[in-house]
């Protein structure tokens, strides 16, 4: 599964992803991951190593720095952090930071209602907002107001069979230990630049950062929270009858075969799973998006372009430079 006419159709209008390619599928339990090679683009910072959290400045209101001493940093589309001493909090939008610029983002969204939800220091990490709200913060980015989440975070911690209330922390700490499954068992390979996720056979997400460095930085983030949280609500309830050690199951290799046998059994399996994930793409919606810029790199130059991507389908935000795509967070609607 190597060739990009399928990814093409994700993207709208004359975006083009030229040089990108699809790898050899992986899943675990839910969720499936493409992986997704492709050029490097040199010159930006990493978000975990580059980017830092600099303050709180007040609810709704969080300022993050550029500290690398060179690169422009493309602030991940919905990323968050939990941190200790001031009320846990999520972004709406992406944006750039050029070297050492600090930035105060007015419309953040908290994501902890009240303050019984601290973590202590050590435990301080970032995440993306799970798949379920991502359509809704992307919705009121620019808009102020601190709790303007809460309510949507409320009805997915009660779909999760949790307290009704604005606290994130319910799944992203409570859930954490089953959520890091995701990351351990979907392993990003050499030269990966991005992913195609699916959640139950359904496209969930497209994601493509500038460089594996970027990348690797993000999986973590992406894997367990902003697909995995859907991909563990999704996961049907354990068989309590089923004995894990049948290999009379219908597909399992036969013992007698030898390793010619399995080697076989292997082959036909990944030939039926590329085209089973090539029927989910096919069956992925697609059609005309609006696209509306929101930011320039520089300022007033003609270089990367950030822009909103809305459709039925799907939403999110893309960066370009020209007609090639530099970064991209789109998620399934």
């Amino acid at each position: 599964m190597t060739r990009l006419t399928a990814l093409d159709t994700l993207l709208p209008g004359p975006l083009s992803v030229a040089g990108h390619r699809l790898g050899t599928p992986q899943q675990a339990g839910a969720l499936t991951m493409v992986p997704i090679s492709g050029p490097a683009r040199p010159g930006f910072v990493p978000p975990r190593s580059g980017l830092k959290l600099s303050r709180v400045a007040g609810y709704g209101r969080v300022e993050l720095a550029n500290a690398a001493g060179s690169g422009v940093a493309i602030v991940p589309l919905h990323i968050g952090y939990v941190q200790d001493r001031a009320q846990n909090h999520a972004l709406c939008r992406s944006a750039f930071l050029a070297p050492g610029q600090r930035l105060l983002f007015e419309d953040a969204c908290c994501v902890q209602q009240s303050q019984g939800g601290y973590l202590a220091g050590r435990d301080q990490w970032f995440f993306v907002l799970p798949l379920e709200l991502r359509a809704r913060a992307l919705e009121l980015r620019g808009v102020h107001g601190y709790g303007k989440l809460w309510d949507d975070i409320a009805a997915l911690n009660a779909r999760h069979g949790l307290a009704p209330r604005g606290h994130l922390e319910q799944i992203l700490s409570r859930e954490r230990p089953v959520l890091t499954r995701f990351q351990s068992r979907l392993e990003p390979l050499p030269g990966q630049v991005g992913a195609l996720f699916f959640v139950a056979g359904r496209f969930a997400g497209l994601e493509i950062a500038p460089d594996p460095a970027y990348f690797a930085e993000m999986w973590a983030a992406l894997a367990c929270f902003a697909y995995g949280v859907a991909a563990r609500h999704a996961e049907p309830a354990p068989d309590p009858h089923a004995d894990p050690f049948d290999t009379d199951r219908p597909g399992a290799p036969d013992g007698a075969a030898g390793l010619a046998g399995l080697r076989g059994a292997l082959e036909r399996d990944r030939a039926a799973r590329l085209a089973e994930i090539a029927g989910w793409l096919a069956d992925t919606p697609a059609g005309p998006a609006d696209l509306h810029e929101e930011d320039r790199y520089p300022p007033a130059g003609q270089g990367l372009r950030l822009s909103t991507v809305t459709a039925p389908h799907l939403a999110g935000q893309i960066v370009t430079d020209g007609d090639r795509t530099v970064y991209a967070s789109l998620f399934a609607r």
